[in-house]
């Protein structure tokens, strides 16, 4: 296999301009440029991308990590981060952690080891102050707020958009309303929607609040427990319109009605919400997941709100 040195030697230029050549160097002549590319050609010389990037500095890829694929909103916020890649010319490599902490240290330290130029965050399973120190070797996006200065974040006002759900509701004579979350109170997006509820309606009751809630089975089961309480709940939140469809299922299953009998409003705006006409808050995740690609490749430590917007359909009255 040719080197730079056979290429030097053809093209009649030293070693260090074939280098410049390679790494694209803007001060090269344009007669000189052309004679190492007619070497190039003429020994069909394939650059070693790793020597290139290394000598760059940079890899011109970036790692995302995700707790899970198959998942509607992770989902949607990895194709935007794909979608910008594409026009930023960055490859993409996908990180799942299963909210692993010790794979999600693991993957933060390819910063470390220069495999990455940086990482988008989509959700986490360690504290930030686990996470920061590697913010010196690499760009981190966080796809949710922080204060932090060494973290760039594309966010959601999660605790508005479920304020404003849960005030809608209450308007439209609601007081006794359940809700579903993917995690525990380990989740910030189920921290926000317990105080934005209890900001509304008061304390949170047990029996309102269901976790680990991600498929349309999980949302019939979901439909299932709040029915078979002594007092149903008169509207439901669901955090996902798959979730949202479960319960829409089982409800009209048990014979009542949407939504004289029980409103229901999922998230996401997702195919079969739209086909069910199930009210949803859109947070637009893809764009969201645009956002982060585009400060993370820019180093940018910005503070990025991506507005949310409420769909409003029958499904809420």
């Amino acid at each position: 296999m040719a080197n730079i040195h056979e290429i030097a030697r053809r093209a009649g230029v030293s070693v260090s301009t074939v280098s410049r050549v390679l790494n694209q160097h803007p001060y090269v002549s344009a007669e000189k440029r052309a004679a190492v590319q007619r070497a190039i050609d003429e020994l069909d010389y394939t650059p070693n991308r790793n020597a290139v990037d290394l000598i760059r500095g940079r890899t011109r890829s970036i790692g995302v990590i995700i707790p899970y694929n198959n998942n509607p909103a992770f989902d949607r916020m990895l194709s935007g981060v794909l979608n910008k890649s594409v026009e930023e010319d960055y490859t993409v490599t996908v990180l799942p952690t299963r909210y692993d902490p010790e794979k999600e240290l693991e993957y933060l330290t390819m910063l470390k080891t220069k495999l990455l130029d940086g990482i988008i965050i989509t959700s986490r399973a360690n504290d930030w102050s686990s996470i920061v120190p590697f913010a010196g070797h690499g760009h981190i996006v966080a796809c949710e707020y922080t204060e932090l200065e060494e973290i760039g974040c594309a966010y959601i006002d999660r605790y508005a958009a479920t304020l404003e759900v849960f005030s809608f509701l209450k308007s439209m004579g609601h007081s006794d309303v359940a809700f579903t979350t993917a995690r525990g109170e380990t989740s910030i997006s189920t921290r926000l929607t317990m105080q934005a509820y209890r900001d509304v309606f008061g304390e949170v009751p047990p029996c309102r609040c269901l976790d680990g809630c991600t498929t349309l089975k999980d949302g019939m089961d979901a439909a299932r427990h709040f029915l078979e309480g002594k007092v149903r709940p008169t509207a439901v939140y669901a955090n996902g319109d798959e979730v949202a469809a479960g319960i829409h299922q089982f409800v009209l299953s048990a014979g009542l009605r949407i939504p004289d009998d029980i409103a229901i409003i999922g998230q996401e705006n997702q195919p079969i919400g739209q086909v069910l006409q199930l009210t949803t808050v859109d947070h637009q995740l893809f764009r969201a997941g645009e956002e982060a690609l585009r400060l993370v490749t820019r180093g940018s430590r910005e503070k990025v709100q991506i507005p949310y917007r409420i769909i409003y359909r029958s499904s809420s009255g």
